[in-house]
């Protein structure tokens, strides 16, 4: 029987799943070996009747350069008692399984992590290698090299906020953004720098205060304000959903916007769009201040997760994708695949990544680096102590929306 490996897919989707899946089959095929793929994510690997098909080199090739995932995915997390009681090991021993690799971001790292150490201590002889994806680029790899996906997805958001920014120019309104990014704001802030957004928050922004309604609130007011000293009635403003996920649920209820709760009392804020939220609260404050000013809420994130990969991807997942053999065959396990800026392959150990309770912590954007300093510095539009007389024609008490005195930087 012909040695066989296993691609599994977690998560939700990113650009660049297939060009991953079907490059690591068509290196495999290439060396003899034979590739399944397993449908529904980690489900398939505690079910005792998975589906699977064999990838051939034809899937392969028909497949490597579309979005989505050919491979289905899903968000299933398996319980110590699926460890013990469900772990489907006759699907390795029946194929002749030598290696499993899995795709995914954080959580699917992290299960990852915990079945390498599942299958080291059960003594399988099963290798175990992950590539990293997610369109919100937070895993930690080195040399700020980012997630697969990410740079496609980034693209995507640019060219729509540059339709809505011109939307906005021309119609004399305000749009604002809520991008996709739970636990880390690395895709608004790449979407906001290349459009020259005069406003983009995100929650690292906060490294010196908390974040409150009222902060994220006075940061748009001062981009607003800003434009209004300048002569500029219209313009963009780029919201992190991650900032929403890291307020205090008291906040969001004062608000008194209508949203649903949990059995806990946090609100569902999965079922709800940020940016329909944020406009409500926004049109809010507009009315205490005297303002007419238009906004329109936009949502970007699930049009931008299957498209297809652009050319940095489809090279950079390919590289992903050889590298998988480059591990496997030097003996890696329980890693996941790093591709420096020369193109070599690296093993990222799980293990020495994880954290005290054995998950990989999110990446977040370095809010002291340059990219972020220097976007913050000269393209964003806010008012500071120089604006201050000009800004009182709109404004009763304009320092209290001063951009660094809301962030205390």
């Amino acid at each position: 029987m012909k040695d066989s490996i296993i691609i599994l897919c977690g998560g939700g989707p990113a650009p660049g799943m297939n060009t991953v899946v079907c490059s690591v089959a068509k290196t495999f095929l290439s060396k003899g070996w034979r590739v399944i793929g397993l449908h529904g994510g980690y489900s398939g690997l505690f079910n005792s009747a998975p589906r699977t098909e064999d990838l051939d080199f034809f899937k392969a090739d028909a497949y490597f350069n579309r979005g989505g995932s050919y491979l289905q995915m899903s968000r299933f997390k398996p319980t110590d008692e699926d460890f013990e009681k469900n772990f489907n090991l006759g699907l390795f021993k029946d194929n002749n399984v030598k290696l499993l690799v899995t795709v995914g971001g954080d959580d699917t790292a992290s299960t990852a992590n915990r079945i390498a150490k599942f299958l080291a201590a059960k003594k399988y002889p099963i290798a175990n290698i992950h590539v990293p994806k997610t369109i919100d680029n937070d895993l930690p790899l080195p040399q700020n090299a980012p997630t697969f996906g990410f740079n496609s997805a980034k693209d995507e958001g640019a060219h729509l906020v540059r339709t809505i920014y011109e939307d906005a120019r021309t119609s004399g309104n305000w749009l604002l953004v809520s991008c996709m990014g739970r636990s880390a704001g690395h895709l608004a802030l790449g979407v906001g720098e290349a459009t020259h957004c005069p406003m983009t928050i995100i929650p690292e922004m906060f490294n010196k205060t908390g974040i409150t309604i009222d902060k994220i609130i006075r940061l748009t007011v001062s981009a607003i304000a800003k434009r209004k000293v300048l002569g500029i009635p219209y313009g963009t403003v780029v919201v992190a959903e991650g900032v929403f996920h890291d307020l205090d649920p008291e906040d969001l209820k004062a608000t008194g916007v209508h949203m649903s709760y949990d059995e806990h009392g946090h609100p569902e804020l999965g079922k709800i769009s940020k940016a329909v939220l944020f406009n409500d609260i926004l049109e809010k404050e507009f009315k205490k201040l005297g303002w007419k000013v238009k906004t329109r809420p936009v949502e970007i994130g699930y049009d931008v997760r299957c498209q297809d990969p652009i050319a940095y991807d489809l090279t950079y997942c390919s590289e992903l994708a050889m590298g998988v053999w480059e591990l496997y065959s030097k003996g890696e396990t329980g890693c996941m695949v790093y591709v420096d800026n020369n193109g070599l392959a690296h093993p990222l150990y799980l293990k020495d990544l994880q954290n005290e309770e054995g998950k990989i912590p999110p990446r977040r954007v370095d809010i002291l680096s340059g990219t972020a300093q220097n976007y913050y510095s000269n393209i964003c539009h806010y008012i500071t102590p120089e604006d201050y007389e000009a800004a009182g024609k709109y404004l009763s008490d304009p320092s209290y929306y001063d951009f660094k005195k809301i962030l205390c930087w």
